[in-house]
């Protein structure tokens, strides 16, 4: 018996699950995942994995901490049930902002949800563009992390460099090292915006640190959530003499009011 692949898929995104097992010319594993109406998750697996190379697809956003449990259950589940090798592809990251201790008593989320993926019984991770590589550093199990910059490049090179002067834009400093890699990449200009926070999920004030007049700006970041900073940058590069405004964004979690 050749030591095959198998793919599941968690409820977060199946149709991306299907076109990825149509790529790869498999059909998905049977798996049914259910919750009861006390809201706990079921998972049943309707095939057998035994000695199988698995591979579960579930990305963390959305019901993030629905989906997360969805997900250690399945990684669980497959483990119980003797497969060979377990991979957990996440494409966004479950609470990988809370990444490091930025003010006294916060925690460190995104280790504990490391801890939890490896005591459930993933042998391997494969995510994409995570919001900080140290995160890698939490895990004791190989990850990969794969990034959507050839694609962005790609994607800007074809479709918005040939309308004119462009200028890549970071909406905040941690994020500068992103898009500075992608302006050298395109032999364009680079401008950074300054953030100033009051509280998680609220900027009070933006700084342009750069040259954007009658430039055509791109804003490149590794999530959008509730796009309260992109909005706010945008605005910043209009008011700055921008002449139209881009956002190339890998992970639009889209939350509350951002589609507004």
């Amino acid at each position: 018996h050749e030591n095959s692949i198998k793919v599941f898929s968690g409820n977060s995104h199946p149709e991306f699950s299907e076109l990825v097992a149509k790529r790869l010319g498999l059909s998905l594993g049977k798996c049914v995942v259910l919750k009861y109406s006390n809201q706990e998750t079921s998972v049943t697996l309707g095939e057998s994995v035994r000695d199988e190379d698995v591979y579960i697809i579930q990305s963390g956003c959305g019901e993030i901490n629905d989906n997360l449990m969805e997900l250690l259950i399945m990684i669980n589940a497959c483990r119980t049930a003797s497969a060979r090798r377990i991979t957990a592809v996440m494409p966004s990251f479950p609470y990988a902002r809370q990444d490091k201790k930025d003010k006294s008593r916060a925690p460190i989320t995104a280790k504990l949800v490391a801890n939890m993926l490896t005591v459930a019984g993933a042998d391997h991770v494969i995510t994409m563009d995570l919001h900080a590589s140290q995160i890698q550093g939490f895990f004791n199990i190989p990850v990969d992390n794969l990034y959507a910059e050839p694609t962005m490049l790609k994607y800007i090179h074809d479709n918005i460099i040939t309308e004119g002067n462009v200028v890549i834009v970071s909406p905040d400093a941690g994020g500068a090292k992103r898009a500075a890699a992608i302006a050298d990449k395109l032999d364009i200009e680079f401008a950074l915006i300054h953030k100033e926070r009051k509280k998680a999920n609220e900027v009070s004030r933006m700084v342009l640190v750069g040259e954007v007049r009658n430039k055509i700006c791109v804003l490149v970041d590794d999530i959008a959530d509730t796009c309260g900073t992109l909005g706010l940058a945008a605005k910043t590069l209009i008011d700055n003499g921008a002449v139209k405004v881009y956002a190339v964004i890998t992970h639009a979690v889209l939350s509350g009011k951002a589609t507004d």
